[in-house]
This record gives structure tokens, sequence and C-alpha cells, in this order.
């Protein structure tokens, strides 16, 4: 697909950058089957390629309207089209530029800005985010039920163990992740120290930039790179081993850094030491002798749900199936497995009634083996899947962690 730039874009990087990305697409419309929004909207701009064409119409004229705009923030950027695309299209990367031009074009309601703002605000300070999640969870009880089950139930947390190994990694705690599912980090601690790895959290280090970056505020995201590349940087000269994520989404967005930080003179280097030292936790225990795990695998039947950053952006659709298999669990049969349960990220909030009519899907395909419970990898499925299911719905480290 030929891409004639508008004057405005033809010298700009972002431009640049998003006609080369767009010259892959051949039209060809496999994406559509495997794009959870268009099956659920039938509206060819709600498919990947209906929105590279929007795009595209974007960077030739250099303007952009409110519809391409829906259409474009309706979209999951769960990556599944570029797991189908037979030429190799890089849809996500060129999402974000597409939506970050239209942003700058485009003026959202008073309302709509507030909203991300305060998501961007709100969610990439750890602390704060906790303090209002702990007020929520103190609420809880008279809440309205609608409002009651988006609000997680304080977990109980097991001992951390003792930093007393010589094969050090460092660790991202994260941000949503670290107050609203801290049993997680807990968990995978417990079972690394158990396989001779101390996690090593470095405090200055905080969210991967995944929420700015994908809220079209890339400035911001791109300065929460550099800030947790500057916190890690004397840990990774020291020896450090990796750089893990027991949050798929925040795996792919370390993996990113590199790509995201190509032009950036004095971050480069270090921002593609930093991708090829970063691992998903399940990279990290693929390569692990779990025979070292004392583990109780008598408790029913597993249905594994493979979050989208794990499978599409990561591309390891199978990689958590095959530890617990190899771990000694049974796991039930799902459908549609390539398909996003909604969550992604802040879509849950602002694009809640598709991401509702998706996680409802996602429960389905996932519970028709009747499953004992629900394992996912990344804390915004898991909190976004318990919403609609008795079944507990925990990330699959703590399955080795009884």
């Amino acid at each position: 697909m030929h891409v004639e730039l508008h004057p405005d874009l033809r010298d700009t990087q972002s431009g640049q950058t998003a006609a080369q990305l767009t010259s892959a697409c051949v039209h060809c419309g496999f994406c559509l089957a495997t794009c959870p929004t268009y099956l659920d909207q039938r509206d060819e701009r709600d498919s990947p390629r209906g929105r590279i064409y929007l795009i595209k119409q974007m960077l030739e004229t250099g303007e952009a309207g409110s519809a391409t705009q829906t259409h474009l923030d309706r979209c999951l950027t769960c990556r599944s089209c570029e797991t189908t695309c037979p030429s190799g299209m890089q849809y996500g990367q060129l999402l974000d530029i597409g939506r970050e031009l239209v942003e700058q074009r485009v003026a959202r309601p008073a309302l709509e800005r507030v909203v991300r703002r305060s998501l961007r605000y709100v969610l990439t300070r750890p602390r704060l985010f906790k303090t209002v999640l702990t007020a929520g969870q103190l609420l809880r009880p008279a809440l309205p039920r609608a409002l009651r089950e988006k609000v997680p139930a304080r977990q109980s947390l097991r001992p951390r163990p003792a930093p007393n190994h010589k094969r050090r990694m460092l660790v991202l705690e994260g941000c949503v992740q670290s107050a609203a599912t801290p049993a997680t980090n807990i968990a995978a601690r417990r079972v690394l120290d158990k396989l001779g790895i101390t996690l090593v959290s470095i405090s200055r280090a905080g969210c991967c930039g995944a929420v700015n970056y994908h809220l079209s505020a890339h400035d911001a995201g791109l300065d929460d790179i550099r800030r947790n590349i500057d916190a890690w940087w004397q840990a990774i000269e020291n020896g450090a081993e990796a750089i893990i994520s027991s949050a798929s989404g925040c795996s792919v967005m370390l993996a990113d850094y590199g790509k995201l930080l190509q032009h950036d003179s004095q971050y480069a280097d270090k921002a593609a030491r930093v991708s090829a030292l970063a691992l998903d936790i399940s990279q990290v225990l693929a390569k692990e002798n779990l025979e070292q795990l004392t583990l109780n695998t008598d408790i029913g039947r597993i249905a594994v749900q493979t979050p989208c950053s794990l499978q599409h952006g990561l591309q390891q659709p199978e990689l958590i199936r095959e530890i617990l298999q190899r771990a000694g669990f049974s796991l039930a049969a799902t459908r549609e497995d390539h398909l996003c349960c909604g969550s992604a990220g802040t879509y849950s909030i602002l694009q809640a009634p598709t991401s509702e009519r998706l996680r409802d899907d996602k429960i389905s395909a996932l519970t028709g083996a009747s499953p004992t419970l629900i394992a996912t990898a990344n804390v915004g499925c898991q909190l976004h899947l318990q919403q609609a299911t008795a079944l507990p719905v925990v990330h699959w480290i703590e399955l080795l962690d009884p």
C-alpha cells in the first residue's frame, strides 16, 4: 500500500515511520477473521484493514475527524492481526503513531480529556493508586454492586524470601499489579528463590510506560522508559541476569524499549540492552528445572487464558500451558484462545460496553469444559475476568507456590 505523505508530515519521523509501516499492508483482509472488534461491530472501519485505510487517509491529507478518532479508539491493540498477517504488518506500532497524530488534530470532549488524564495520572503512580484502591476496598461492602465488582478484594500475602542467591534478576513491580494483586510478585519471588534466583526491585523504577504511551501521551511514556533505564542501569552494569515482569502487558512494553528509543542518541544503546535483557516470567520458568519445586497439582482442571500481550506481542501462545503441564497440572479444553478478553489496559474503562461483551464471550470460551479455576498472566486480564465469574482467577505463577 503506497502512501503519498502530506507536506506537513513528509519530513517528520512519525510520518515517515507510519508511511513505511502502512506499505506492508497488502489488503488481503485475513486480519478481519481474528479481530475481536470487527467480529463484535461488523464494521470494516473497526478492523485492522479499515483502520489502516483511515490512517493512510490522514497521512495523505494531513487531516482527521472525530469518526477516525472513534474507530482508532475502539482498537484493543491486542495485535491478533499481527499473528495472522502474512506480510508481517506491525500494526500495533502503526496504531500508536496514528492515534497520536489524530490526538493532535481532533479535540476531544472535555469529559473524555479529564477521564484520560486522570487515568494517566493515577495509574502511573503506584503509591497514589494504592491509596485510592485501599479506600475503595474499605468502602467495598457499602458500594453499589456494579462498582463493588470493579474493586478487587484485598489479598493475603505470604512472607518474602531473603535475598541470598548469586543469580539475580531485576523485577519490574508494576503500577496496578503492585497495588491490586501484590500476591503475584511475592509468588514470583518465592518460586524463583526455590530455583536459586533472587529478584531485586529498584524503588526508583515505576510504570513501564505503557499507560501513557498507549493513551497517546508519547512523550510522557518515553520519559517513563528513560526513568526506568536510569533506575536499573547500575544494576545492569553490575551483572543483573535479566529484567523480568510477571505482568505480560509490561513484559511486551519492556521488549519494545529498544524500538521506541532507537532515535534517541542518549538512550538508544541502553534501551536496546534493556530490551535484550527483558523477559516475561514465563520465559524464565520455561528454562528452569521445575523438579526443585514442591507442588500441589491435585486441584482439578485449569483453564488457561494466555493474554494477548504474551501470545501476540511476545509470540508465546503456548508457553504457560507448557509450563503448567510440565509441572504436572491438568488443563481444561478452551475455545477461541486467540481472541482478547476485552481488558486491554484502560480499554475496559474507556470502552466498557465492548469490553464487557468480549469478556463475557471469553468467560464462555474458558469455562465450557467446567474448569475449577482460570489462570492468566496479566493483572488486567485477571481483574477483568474475575468480575464476570465465580471461579477463582489467578496468576499462573501462584500455582507454583502452593
